[in-house]
């Protein structure tokens, strides 16, 4: 008896008991289905993290005027004394590593164009912001050192500004008012996205940082120079976190801070903020793993217990079998074949499972998740694994029969 028998038999005796056979396959259907859904959540999460860090540029630190107690009692940022062009330039010429600088003051206005009106994020930014930011301007040209110097009103604009205002227009040459200002349109930026925590990205406005205090949102009373926050790029050949360590170093020093006192700024790394969040979601994966794992244990179980009981019902058609000439291999491959026919039928309804339940948190949470072949190949290849795994003492037992004995069994 071939291959081919063994399988024509396990499909015939798997029919003659349908309803048990879907049933024994629960656990393996569960199991299959949860390492879909995992993988494919975790790689969609994966994916959506390094899209994050390179929307926030690489090898980049945020410098923030106040204090920010991640575990205190609350956050101080942008309470204390306001950064400053000093500060900014502190930076760019003191730190070694230091590729590039920006200063950003965060405002929002209407935008205005004939009859369009746009509301937006309204930035005030250095010529090396785009840099900073891995943000390349398509169409146009940046903002530049001279712009920055004479206070000239000019603005490059985001994706979405540039579609709601211009409506398929060329923006570039084109003028916009401001708070009653008169801005020229220089350039429009790529497209990033949503930001990590859903924030249009593209609905952006950049304007040079001495237009911005002079014209948008006036000078501060504390500082007239203010930066608002400071943006960092750090050359990749550094180590960031010396760079990090030499930038809290200088500005304690510019700022006059005690030995004993708490910073008033605080130095961020947002990609390691990113890749602390990807670790938790990793971590989360490994327990969802140990589950899945779990069920396709149960589920085994469950096979081989069905198995041993298909065993001793049919003990006299292995008698039979064995009178007429099967070998004994013949029958375990027969009952081996049927375990594993057993594990890829709950593979396949879970791989079905998986993919559905995929789709759905996807469309309900708007969350990439991501299903590849290798992953569907993957998880069928377990099911047939646990199948050979738990069915092979069924399969020995009943290959271990005395052929006199099972024929006298009823």
């Amino acid at each position: 008896m071939n291959l081919l028998d063994s399988i024509a038999i396990a499909i015939r005796a798997l029919r003659t008991n349908l309803l048990r056979s879907v049933l024994t396959t629960l656990g393996i259907v569960i199991g299959v289905a949860s390492v879909i859904i995992l993988v494919a959540v975790g790689t969609g999460a994966s994916s959506e993290v390094d899209k994050q860090i390179k929307a926030l540029g690489t090898n980049m630190l945020v410098v923030f005027p106040g204090s920010m107690r991640v575990m205190g009692r609350a956050s101080g940022a942008g309470t204390d004394i306001p950064l400053s062009e000093t500060d900014v330039a502190g930076i760019r010429d003191k730190i070694p590593g230091v590729v590039a600088v920006s200063g950003q003051i965060d405002d929002s206005g209407p935008i205005v164009r004939g009859n369009a009106n746009w509301t937006s994020s309204l930035n005030g930014v250095h010529a090396e912001y785009t840099m900073v930011r891995d943000w390349p301007v398509v169409s146009g040209r940046e903002i530049e050192p001279s712009d920055v110097r004479t206070g000239a009103k000019v603005v490059v604009i985001g994706d979405t500004v540039a579609k709601e205002v211009f409506a398929g227009e060329n923006p570039v040459g084109a003028t916009i008012r401001i708070r009653n200002v008169p801005f020229e349109v220089i350039g429009v930026l790529a497209a990033k996205g949503q930001s990590v925590m859903g924030r249009d990205q593209d609905d952006i406005v950049l304007i040079p940082i001495t237009t911005a205090r002079l014209r948008v949102s006036g000078r501060s009373q504390v500082q007239n120079d203010r930066v608002g926050r400071i943006y960092v790029k750090v050359d990749e050949g550094a180590d960031i976190d010396e760079v990090q360590e030499e930038i809290e170093s200088l500005l304690r020093q510019r700022r006059r801070t005690r030995a004993n006192a708490e910073d008033s700024f605080s130095v961020r790394n947002l990609a390691e903020t990113m890749k602390a969040r990807s670790e938790v979601l990793t971590t989360l994966s490994y327990l969802l793993a140990a589950t899945s794992v779990i069920s396709l244990v149960v589920g085994g179980i469950g096979i081989m217990n069905i198995m041993l009981v298909s065993v001793t019902e049919r003990t006299r058609e292995i008698g039979l079998r064995m009178a007429v000439g099967a070998r004994r291999r013949d029958i375990m491959l027969q009952f081996l074949v049927e375990a594993v026919s057993l594990c890829l039928l709950g593979g396949l309804i879970g791989i079905a499972a998986g993919v559905s339940a995929s789709a759905i948190i996807a469309f309900a949470a708007n969350w990439p998740v991501l299903v590849s072949p290798s992953v569907l190949g993957g998880a069928l290849a377990a099911a047939a694994a646990t199948g050979i795994c738990f069915g092979l003492f069924p399969a020995r037992r009943a290959a271990r029969l005395n052929p006199i004995d099972a024929l006298r069994s009823e």
